[in-house]
């Protein structure tokens, strides 16, 4: 993608970002101009590669350790991102747990975790992110990354899909309260994605063994799984301001078509 510097002088903080999506957003983020990249994971060794191609890409580079499941950690997240630059301009929420578990398999335990990462972190970094564009009275972009699983889902997912669709309508909600405040709030519903992530977890929870990627992708429309610096191309879009006045959408970014049947 021609980036145009869609983000130029911005500060972005990417939930998340070590890897994945997240890292790939926050590459895209940095090639399009972005003055400051800041990501937020657990693990600094799975971090450094992600911070030196951004400041590769020409923009400064700063990991947040923080488990978001960890309110606390989550907010300090936006915390430190503006300790370090001064204002926050832009925000990813990236960071997601999608562990395996029905409704009659899901603990109170289980159910938590998937609602304190997917669901509480987002609405309390969203929440001190906005304090800060207010205070500033300056416009600003957030992108939640939610899955199409919100729409119904896989039986497997029970405690995955309530968190993402609980976040959908928390989107809409915060876009609707500060659209006169000119903070433009989004979603992108990705579909099957190849991350580091979902290699390991179709390992360890569906058996998979080397090329299973190569079979999945050859049964899909398109014949591949979501890239991820595809989907980050179009999350720098949603932020810039070249996606205009959109706020409260919730996107479908997927090759299948939600509600259509053969």
């Amino acid at each position: 993608m021609g980036y145009q510097r869609l983000l130029d002088d911005r500060v972005v903080l990417i939930s998340g970002g070590t890897m994945g999506v997240g890292a790939a957003t926050a590459i895209a983020a940095a090639e399009a101009g972005a003055s400051a990249v800041v990501i937020s994971g657990r693990r600094p060794d799975k971090a450094e590669p992600t911070v030196a191609r951004i400041r590769d890409a020409g923009a400064e580079a700063l990991f947040v350790q923080a488990d978001v499941a960890d309110v606390e950690a989550a907010i300090n997240t936006v915390e430190a991102t503006v300790s370090a630059y001064g204002r926050i301009d832009c925000l990813v929420n990236a960071a997601a747990v999608v562990d395996r578990g029905t409704l009659l398999e899901t603990t109170p335990e289980f159910f938590d975790w998937h609602v304190a990462v997917n669901l509480r972190a987002p609405f309390f970094t969203m929440q001190a992110a906005v304090r800060d564009m207010l205070a500033r009275q300056s416009p600003g972009s957030i992108v939640n990354i939610l899955s199409t699983s919100m729409h119904v889902g896989q039986t497997i997912l029970a405690a995955y899909v309530a968190s993402k669709g609980g976040l959908a309508h928390v989107t809409k909600n915060a876009a609707h309260a500060h659209r006169f405040d000119r903070i433009r709030i989004n979603g992108l519903n990705i579909g099957w994605t190849i991350t580091e992530g979902e290699d390991a977890i179709q390992r360890k929870a569906h058996g998979a063994t080397d090329g299973w990627y190569a079979k999945a992708a050859a049964g899909m429309p398109m014949g591949k799984l979501g890239q991820p610096d595809e989907i980050a191309d179009f999350i720098v879009f949603l932020l810039s301001d070249r996606s205009g006045v959109v706020t409260g959408s919730i996107i479908d970014w997927d090759q299948n078509v939600i509600g259509a049947l053969d």
